[in-house]
């Protein structure tokens, strides 16, 4: 075991990991379990879809990283009348007044940032979806012939409501895919939801302190690939991804529940991620608790279920668990 490059400075790094938790618990109250999974995602250098009911803390939550990571953060309302030049930018024609020229200048759009909230990213037709999904992918926007860089780094958290379905359009699986994480934010405990209560209803709210800058995140991010992953727990990671594939060694507790299971993605991200969670808690090589803790997250955006799992009432939770119990470890 290694660890990663005294180049990053890795080591005067992670006590602030714990400083960046410790100033969004200032502005968020609980969601530990997605608070920790958009950290995994950012220093794995993804992307993350959330879903939850309204009202639960999204936009406050990105808001409150970008603060604590000096990072720039938009917010962009996904509607049907949107256009994919409503996000990517357009161009203006403007004219020099001293030689009467006229020239065409690009006009950035908001995703020229560091942190996206894609809100109700299902509520906007395919094109623009696709227009801001090839962005994710690329890093680039492509306008009139010209390629332009977008800021590094650069981190799209987009939203879904899963209560309210008219009038929207669901991300196609292979849209899905280019998400690193699927967070679920569930309701408040009884205790934290009476915190946010008295947070929110007074004169007075937290500010969020800044813990670090972009070049702290992106040496945080090259370190994260320095993070050392057993060669039994790739074949585990390998074996489960197939394991999701009917006809492809799918255990017989699962091969009737899944339609179509998930491509080499998940497991590219399923490794990086499981890194990302080890080095988010201090340590140098990732373990076998990493990639059952982030199965799911990675996975469940990745499975397309059968009506036999839909008869029976199965989730794409349920069908992860079931793999993990019916994949074994490497002896």
């Amino acid at each position: 075991m290694t660890a990663p490059d005294p180049s990053h400075d890795v080591d005067s790094l992670l006590p602030r990991l714990g400083e960046l938790r410790s100033a969004l618990a200032q502005a968020v109250v609980g969601q530990h379990a997605v608070v920790e999974q958009l950290l995994i995602g950012l220093l794995a250098g993804g992307h993350c879809l959330l879903e939850g009911a309204p009202g639960l803390g999204k936009t406050l939550l990105v808001r409150s990283l970008g603060q604590a990571l000096e990072l720039q953060f938009r917010r962009v309302q996904f509607t049907p009348d949107l256009m994919p030049s409503d996000i990517l930018g357009t161009e203006l024609l403007e004219e020099d007044h001293g030689t009467g020229k006229r020239a065409f200048r690009f006009q950035q759009g908001p995703i020229f940032t560091n942190l996206l909230l894609a809100d109700e990213l299902n509520r906007t037709p395919p094109k623009t979806q696709a227009a801001l999904l090839e962005a994710m992918q690329e890093r680039t926007v492509s306008y009139a012939g010209t390629t332009y860089a977008l800021p590094s780094p650069f981190f799209v958290l987009a939203t879904q409501n899963p209560i309210e379905q008219a009038g929207t359009y669901p991300l196609p699986e292979a849209q899905l895919d280019r998400f690193l994480l699927h967070v679920r934010v569930d309701y408040p405990s009884e205790a934290e939801e009476r915190d946010i209560l008295a947070q929110t209803t007074g004169s007075h709210r937290g500010a969020v302190p800044k813990v670090m800058d972009a070049d702290a995140v992106k040496a945080l991010q090259a370190a994260v690939r320095d993070v050392h992953i057993s060669p039994d727990l790739l074949s585990w990671i390998t074996r489960l991804v197939r394991a999701t594939r009917p006809g492809d060694g799918a255990p017989a507790e699962v091969n009737n529940w899944i339609k179509w299971g998930a491509g080499p993605r998940a497991g590219q991200s399923l490794v990086l991620a499981a890194k990302a969670r080890a080095l988010l808690q201090g340590r140098f090589a990732a373990t076998r608790e990493d990639v059952q803790a982030l199965a799911a997250p990675v996975m469940r955006h990745r499975l397309l279920l059968s009506f036999a799992a839909e008869a029976e009432h199965k989730s794409a939770d349920d069908v992860i668990a079931a793999l993990l119990r019916a994949v074994p470890f490497p002896a």
